[in-house]
């Protein structure tokens, strides 16, 4: 099983999509503190449509604390500050990957806490700045999953 983990997100209906996402790829999503919507909120239950009761969602107050209590494999930072393609990656069950608030991306301290290799990009076209939170979840989420077989969760 991956490991999805959204730091500080901000637009709850990325949130939303991404709790159908793992939902029905059976996937924990993780949430790092704080965020910027409540997620009782109506764009949040719109856009996860009734998945919140099939998802692992968790919350934690920070991404040491998620970090320390989920224990991944591996940690892939996603980011546009890398030359590394995602496709370039061998994933294994167990391996996180952590995405940026959508304003700002992960802070360099996070990302430099990684070595070079789980440091990971989504190729664009020249002078594109960032893929959609949710899109860009989804691409590198079913690569991994499509690594590891389309294994379903036991």
């Amino acid at each position: 099983m991956i490991h999805i983990i959204l730091y500080e997100p901000e637009i709850p209906q990325n949130t939303g999509a991404l709790i159908r996402l793992s939902a029905n790829m059976g996937a924990n999503l993780h949430l790092i503190k704080p965020y910027a919507f409540d997620l009782s909120e109506k764009k949040v239950r719109r856009a996860g449509l009734d998945y919140h009761e099939l998802a692992n969602l968790h919350e934690h107050e920070s991404l040491e604390d998620c970090l320390n209590t989920v224990k991944p494999n591996r940690v892939f930072a996603l980011t546009t500050k890398t030359t590394r393609y995602y496709t370039e990656a061998e994933f294994v069950d167990d391996d996180a990957f952590l995405f940026g608030p959508e304003s700002r991306g992960l802070p360099m301290d996070v990302i430099n806490n990684l070595p070079e290799a789980q440091r990971l990009t989504i190729p664009m076209v020249p002078g594109g700045r960032s893929l959609n939170l949710a899109n860009a979840v989804s691409v590198v989420a079913y690569e991994a999953w499509r690594q590891l077989g389309f294994n379903m969760p036991s």
